[in-house]
C-alpha cells in the first residue's frame, strides 16, 4: 500500500538519504574537499579547469574569441573536470573555487597567481584584462545588466526547469509548471530585447551574449534537456532564433564549444586543450590531438 499523504517538512532538516535524481551521488550539504589532489598546471598564462556545460562554454568561447582578436596573452591550458566523478571536490579545485563548481580560472601571468571563479566573474575579469567585449561607451551598463540578468535567471532554467523536467527522480506537475512558466517568460524577455538590437547590449557582440548564449541559445537549438525545445515551443521566438544562429556560426564559438567536451561525436570533442594548433583558426575545425 502506497502512502499518498502530502509531505510535511520536519522542524529540522537532516541529511539522512540521497536526494535522488541524476546528480544525487555528488550532492551534499557541506563544502570543502573530499580528497587530496593538486591541479595540473600547463605552460600558458591562463589555466582553466572546467567542463563543456553551458557555464563552462561561456569561458572557452571568451578565450577563443580573445585569441581570434590576436590577444596572445589569452593563450590557455584547459583541464577537464569530470563533475560526475567528483573532480570538483579535490583539494586543488576547492583552492581555486571554494564553491566547487566549474569553471575556475587561475591567472599565472603576474607575480602571484590570481584565482577567479563563477563564470560571470571570469568573463568580466578577462574582458577588463584584455580590453575586449565590454563596451567603454554608454552601452557598457546595458552589457553588464544583461550579464547579471543571466546570472540571476539561469538557475531557474537549469536548477529549476531542467532539474524537474529532465533529472528529478519523479515528475512533479507543480514544479514543472512553475519553472516552465518562468522559463517561457525569460525566453520572451530575450526575444523582445533581440527584436530591438542585433545583440543584447546593442550592435556589438559582448560578454553578455557569451553568458546568455550557451544556456538560452542551447535551448533554442534543442540541445538542452531532451525534448524541452518542443515542450517549450522555442521555435516561436524568432528573434532569439536569429541571434542563436548568428552566434553559432562564429569560428571562435565553434572552437569554444569543443573545449572540455568529452561526449558526442569525436569531431566535436576536445576534452583537454593545451595548444592553439589544435584548431584551424579560420574554420574552427580540430586539426590535431591535444598535446
Amino acid at each position: 500500500m502506497t502512502d499518498s499523504s502530502p509531505y510535511m517538512p520536519p522542524k529540522i532538516w537532516t541529511w539522512n538519504k540521497e536526494s535522488g535524481g541524476r546528480f544525487a551521488n555528488i550532492n551534499r550539504p557541506i563544502a570543502g574537499p573530499t580528497h587530496d589532489k593538486d591541479l595540473a598546471v600547463g605552460r600558458h598564462p591562463l589555466q582553466l579547469y572546467s567542463l563543456a556545460t553551458p557555464n563552462g562554454i561561456k569561458v572557452t568561447v571568451m578565450l577563443e574569441e580573445l585569441l581570434a582578436l590576436g590577444h596572445n596573452g589569452a593563450e590557455y591550458d584547459a583541464w577537464l573536470i569530470r563533475i560526475n566523478e567528483g573532480d570538483q571536490f579535490s583539494s586543488g579545485f576547492v583552492a581555486a573555487n571554494p564553491n566547487s563548481k566549474i569553471p575556475a580560472l587561475v591567472d599565472h601571468s603576474g607575480p602571484t597567481p590570481i584565482r577567479v571563479f563563477e563564470s560571470g566573474a571570469i568573463l568580466l575579469y578577462l574582458a577588463e584584462k584584455f580590453g575586449s567585449f565590454l563596451p567603454a561607451d554608454e552601452t557598457r551598463a546595458e552589457c553588464l545588466s544583461w550579464l547579471f540578468w543571466q546570472m540571476g535567471s539561469a538557475p531557474y532554467l537549469g536548477g529549476g526547469f531542467g532539474h524537474f523536467y529532465a533529472y528529478a527522480p519523479t515528475k512533479i506537475e507543480y514544479a514543472i509548471d512553475r519553472f516552465a512558466m518562468e522559463t517561457k517568460r525569460q525566453l520572451d524577455v530575450l526575444d523582445r530585447r533581440l527584436g530591438e538590437s542585433a545583440y543584447l547590449a546593442g550592435d556589438a557582440f559582448t560578454i553578455a551574449d557569451m553568458a546568455v548564449w550557451p544556456w538560452y541559445g542551447g535551448l533554442a537549438k534543442g540541445s538542452l534537456y531532451n525534448d524541452a525545445a518542443e515542450f517549450l515551443q522555442v521555435q516561436g521566438y524568432k528573434n532569439l532564433q536569429r541571434w542563436t544562429e548568428t552566434i553559432a556560426e562564429r569560428p571562435a564559438v565553434k572552437r569554444g564549444r569543443m573545449v572540455n567536451c568529452a561526449w558526442g561525436e569525436p569531431s566535436g570533442q576536445l576534452p583537454e586543450r593545451h595548444d592553439a594548433s589544435d584548431f584551424d583558426t579560420r574554420t574552427g575545425d580540430k586539426v590535431s590531438a591535444p598535446g
